[in-house]
């Protein structure tokens, strides 16, 4: 398959790609932390010319890695970064990850620690439909949250509140946020009605 095809092909199924890639300066540095088989990392460098390495401890993810040309490392993203010297890369991206990292707080921290800048996704557990599964005694059951309560790998869910809460609390600077819903991007009441949410951030200082 051509590379333009495989971008398409990404694009296509992971249509949050385009939003990262929105946030992203074209020859940048990018580490992928949670990248699966690279597809995010392959699409940034056919559409930005960016470099970079992937994360990722499934080994048949990693030997996807490796067939489609993305530099990978071995890691459980729980143990933290410290294969990474500080500042080492532009962009540090967690994607539709966060919610099943056990320590979000440390996870975050080695982010801002690793790269100048942090962009993270993840499913709004404050969307509407979520909200409603609760009242009737389910935990949500949706594409964006896909497992049943017994074998999901998400630990902390969590809503763009909470989220920019927690930013707040350790003094991370938010410098854009995206929500999108399956119509497109959100901008009236997004902890309502949007899905999937975006954030840019860095070092307060840094802003």
């Amino acid at each position: 398959m051509m590379t333009t095809e495989i971008s398409r092909s990404a694009l296509t199924l992971r249509p949050d790609f385009a939003t990262i890639a929105a946030w992203i300066r074209p020859g940048s540095s990018v580490l992928d932390l949670g990248c699966g088989d690279g597809t995010l990392l392959h699409y940034l460098k056919d559409k930005l010319d960016t470099r970079g390495y992937g994360v990722e401890i499934d080994a048949d993810n990693i030997l996807a890695c490796m067939k489609n040309g993305i530099n990978v490392i071995q890691s459980d993203l729980e143990a933290g970064l410290s294969g990474f010297e500080d500042a080492s890369f532009d962009y540090v991206i967690l994607s539709q990850t966060l919610q099943a990292m056990k320590n979000t707080e440390y996870i975050i921290r080695e982010i801002l620690r690793v790269g100048k800048e942090g962009i993270v996704s993840f499913p709004n557990f404050g969307y509407w439909k979520n909200r409603m599964q609760v009242t009737r005694g389910h935990m949500p059951v949706s594409p964006s949250l896909p497992y049943q309560w017994y074998d999901t790998p998400n630990v902390h869910l969590c809503t763009l509140h909470d989220f920019e809460q927690l930013c707040q609390q350790h003094q991370i600077n938010i410098l854009e946020r995206r929500v999108m819903n399956n119509d497109g991007k959100v901008t009236f009441l997004p902890n309502l009605f949007g899905i999937l949410a975006f954030y840019r951030f860095s070092h307060a200082q840094r802003s």
